[in-house]
């Protein structure tokens, strides 16, 4: 498996394009604020052809370049029912405005093909599969996407904002719930492999092993001594 991945945007929220070696088909992982010319860039690079955009969740930092990305390429984007209102009013996700310059710059809307996640699916896209977990508490609709182990090849979690190294999503704006963060991170990440690679929404990657044994919240889930409050202090 190939992964390009990049920071983008005001929120430097992390992009990736996943394909099963560099010249074949790929897929984007959370095409966010300012992160078109970078697939671009990406594509070019590696002779990548996009054929879907998967998104973790809904907020704007992570979803404002699928018009542009899904437009130009004609391809479709999967995202949870629950946030699926966030791609036409990001003001309402976030509970505050975003201010007249940064909307201006946005395209905001459905693409034509939108497609619904749903928990426990399976997308076979691009000649990869990626296994859907539904885990609410950053938003009501955030999920994330593993693919399965392979011979000498780890398993990747891409984690959205459910996990960071070293920290977790927050919990504190509109659809935010921090008891269902720790139920997700108990359900969703400590089953995991401890070789299960992390590619988290911002900052840069991990290993469930070192989060399992680092990371202060999967330590208290994991302890059974999950604190809500702790929780709405994450990223």
């Amino acid at each position: 498996m190939f992964i390009a991945g990049f920071p983008a945007g005001a929120w430097g929220t992390n992009c990736y394009l996943v394909a099963p070696a560099p010249g074949e088909e790929c897929v984007i992982v959370d095409p966010g604020h300012q992160a078109a010319a970078g697939v671009e860039d990406a594509v070019r690079e590696h002779g990548l052809k996009p054929v879907a955009v998967i998104l973790t969740h809904g907020h704007i930092d992570h979803v404002a370049s699928v018009m542009p990305v899904c437009g130009a390429r004609g391809v479709p984007a999967w995202i949870h029912p629950e946030d699926r209102y966030m791609l036409s009013d990001p003001e309402k996700a976030l509970g505050r405005s975003l201010g007249a310059q940064l909307m201006g710059e946005l395209t905001l809307g459905e693409p034509d093909d939108l497609r619904l996640l749903t928990d426990g699916s399976v997308l076979d896209l691009a000649g990869l599969r990626f296994t859907v977990d539904h885990a609410p508490g950053h938003t009501k609709g955030s999920v994330t996407f593993r693919t399965p182990e392979a011979p000498e090849l780890p398993p990747v979690l891409f984690s959205g904002d459910l996990l960071f190294a070293g920290s977790v999503g927050r919990s504190d704006l509109p659809g935010g719930d921090p008891e269902a963060l720790l139920q997700s991170l108990a359900r969703v990440c400590l089953p995991l492999q401890d070789e299960t690679v992390v590619l988290s929404g911002h900052g840069p990657q991990t290993t469930i092993g070192r989060e399992r044994a680092t990371n202060p919240y999967l330590l208290q889930v994991a302890g059974g001594a999950g604190s809500a409050a702790a929780v709405r202090r994450g990223m």
